[in-house]
């Protein structure tokens, strides 16, 4: 008996097929790729690059794209003025990204909406794939591999470095190839349909709600007690927010979140108080010094009544761990919803998070409707967001548990 041959091992993808395109930075250069793209045929592989822990905004520093006939193209967004040739190559076919959401933010900010869109990571996860990272899916797939090193890079500097535009390109490289593979898988699964209505809920999700009070989550904050230190917390905070704004810094490069939480500790008052904090002691802290102590102070005169209150205000229900104990019913809803979601999910081939929104079902088991009908049921969970399919899937079973 021979042994087993051991599987060949994925081929490392060193750089695109057609070599390494231009970079493109002026408007003229732009012109002509986007009639190239246009010229091109089939769906559009696109991926951007940000500078996410660098910069404050959330803009795009390069845009990757592909298309059958017009091979790769790479575009510095930055230094081109007129942006307007893109815009009208992009409009119509169908755009090919991983993990869209994160990347159609910032291709909004330029007035680039797709009128279609192929998700390949919630097609991976859709068709249940353990692994939907890009690099592991294309090798699972594909069987090649790609190199995500300079992933967290600064994309915002300037020149980009030749390795960074190869990774960049790769990134776009077997897209269209993914694509083809997850829609034969979708298909093969039955869940075709539940992937354009996927595709479709993100391509029109629009920007998330903004935070309340996005300063209680300021890492340490839970160090911080009572409501005249947490509105240190808040005034210094918001202070970094509007100069990390008005630079263009991730507001942790302009002030540690650590030292927020020690100056709402301490209340320094001078210049000399404020130093003695390790935070400060980094260039941020100490060129600035003026502005922390300026926010401490007007912290100072706030009035009792415009406090923080001590306890963060409740969004939705509170922590499911705390259910037993307040509301002991809830907590029994809870399970027995989560239990048809989880053989729902088993059943159908599909993650429970992709399934339903997890805090829909906890919104629906703390706060039910007064009839528990399948009709009731149905209406609250498409006003909630949830789609035609994960309805018809659950809602029979969500009305049985919630009524229990």
């Amino acid at each position: 008996m021979t042994d087993p041959q051991p599987e060949p091992e994925a081929e490392l993808l060193t750089e695109p097929r057609e070599g390494m395109p231009p970079l493109i930075q002026t408007s003229a250069e732009l012109a002509e790729a986007a009639e190239r793209l246009e010229a091109g045929s089939g769906p559009i592989a696109i991926d951007t690059e940000r500078a996410s822990g660098f910069r404050y905004s959330g803009r795009a520093y390069l845009i990757q794209l592909r298309r059958a006939g017009a091979g790769s193209i790479l575009v510095d967004p930055i230094p081109i003025e007129d942006i307007a040739p893109l815009r009208r190559a992009l409009t119509g076919p169908e755009w090919i990204l991983h993990a869209a959401s994160q990347d159609l933010p910032c291709l909004e900010e330029l007035e680039l909406r797709p009128t279609k869109l192929f998700d390949t990571e919630l097609a991976a996860r859709l068709c249940n794939f353990e692994k939907v990272g890009l690099a592991s899916i294309t090798e699972q797939l594909l069987g090649f591999r790609l190199e995500k090193q300079h992933s967290a890079a600064d994309w915002s500097s300037r020149p980009l470095p030749h390795d960074w535009l190869v990774y960049a390109a790769l990134d776009v490289e077997l897209l269209t190839e993914l694509r083809g593979e997850l829609a034969a898988e979708l298909a093969r699964q039955g869940k075709s349909d539940w992937a354009e209505a996927e595709f479709e809920h993100v391509r029109l999700a629009g920007p998330p709600k903004p935070r309340k009070e996005p300063w209680r989550r300021t890492s340490g904050i839970h160090k911080v007690r009572g409501a005249k230190a947490l509105g240190r917390v808040r005034a210094v905070w918001e202070a970094r927010d509007n100069l990390a704004r008005k630079l263009d810094r991730a507001p942790g490069k302009v002030l540690p979140d650590a030292a927020i939480v020690e100056a709402a500790t301490a209340d320094p008052t001078d210049f000399a108080e404020l130093m003695s904090l390790p935070g400060f002691r980094r260039r941020g802290g100490r060129t600035n010094a003026r502005l922390w102590l300026a926010a401490l102070a007007d912290a100072r005169n706030v009035p009792n009544d415009e406090l923080p209150s001590t306890t963060p205000p409740q969004d939705g229900p509170p922590a499911t761990h705390r259910w037993a104990d307040r509301d002991p019913v809830a907590a029994e809803r809870l399970a027995s919803a989560r239990e048809v979601v989880t053989a729902t999910a088993e059943e159908h081939n599909l993650p429970p998070e992709n399934l339903i929104a997890p805090a829909l079902v906890r919104g629906l088991a703390w706060e039910p409707p007064k009839k528990v009908t399948e009709k009731h049921i149905r209406t609250l969970l498409a006003e909630n967001g949830a789609r035609e399919w994960q309805i018809d899937l659950l809602a029979e079973g969500l009305a049985k548990a919630l009524e229990a």
